[in-house]
């Protein structure tokens, strides 16, 4: 029997198919996980994150220090998301009446969360696509595919916004050169929902 070789063009065509697919796999089993009741939020959230760790450091991923630059960039794109989304909650803010203990475990799945979307969608997604068809593709795919990831959980409604936050997320990519800003941004604002 005769193996079949692929060419190393054909095979770097597939990688961002590969890794969307197992995106859209790890989202499903968190969709499943969350509809038929299997875990309590908390741990299907912390297995999600896990997930899309594993998938970023699978498809090659390095996990490296942020530059110092990006760290600034990400507190600043964080902040202006908080700002925006304080501005639409307007009236509505107060005091979260959550149990004060329950913050820590909540806020540390949330960064792993959305700092693992990141370094999937921002890292190896961002990278394979820039490389094959340009920046511009790499930022619409990667917001495109930020906001349908949402919609599973969120419904519909969510994906002109989760869009319009994957395009600022995708510029802060830019920006910095790296995945810690956007990160940086994505986790703040997450962390912002615990108020707002």
């Amino acid at each position: 029997m005769t193996a079949v070789s692929i060419p190393a063009a054909s095979r770097a065509g597939l990688r961002p198919v590969a890794l969307a697919i197992g995106l859209v796999l790890v989202v499903g089993l968190r969709w499943a996980a969350t509809v038929g009741a299997f875990s309590d939020a908390l741990t299907i959230g912390l297995a999600f994150g896990l997930a899309l760790l594993g998938l970023a450091v699978a498809f090659g991923q390095p996990i490296v220090r942020p530059r110092a630059s990006s760290i600034p960039i990400g507190l600043g794109g964080g902040a202006v998301l908080v700002a925006l989304a304080v501005v639409a909650h307007l009236g509505q803010l107060g005091p979260s009446l959550a149990p004060a203990a329950a913050f820590l475990p909540w806020a540390g799945i949330t960064v792993l969360v959305a700092t693992s979307e990141e370094l999937v969608l921002r890292g190896v997604l961002f990278q394979a696509l820039d490389r094959r068809l340009g920046v511009a593709a790499a930022v619409l795919a990667t917001s495109v595919l930020f906001a349908l990831i949402h919609v599973p959980l969120y419904g519909w409604h969510v994906v002109p916004l989760d869009l319009a936050v994957g395009i600022w997320l995708g510029g802060l990519r830019l920006l910095s050169g790296g995945v810690a800003a956007p990160s940086i941004a994505h986790a703040l604002a997450d962390l912002a929902t615990w108020w707002l």
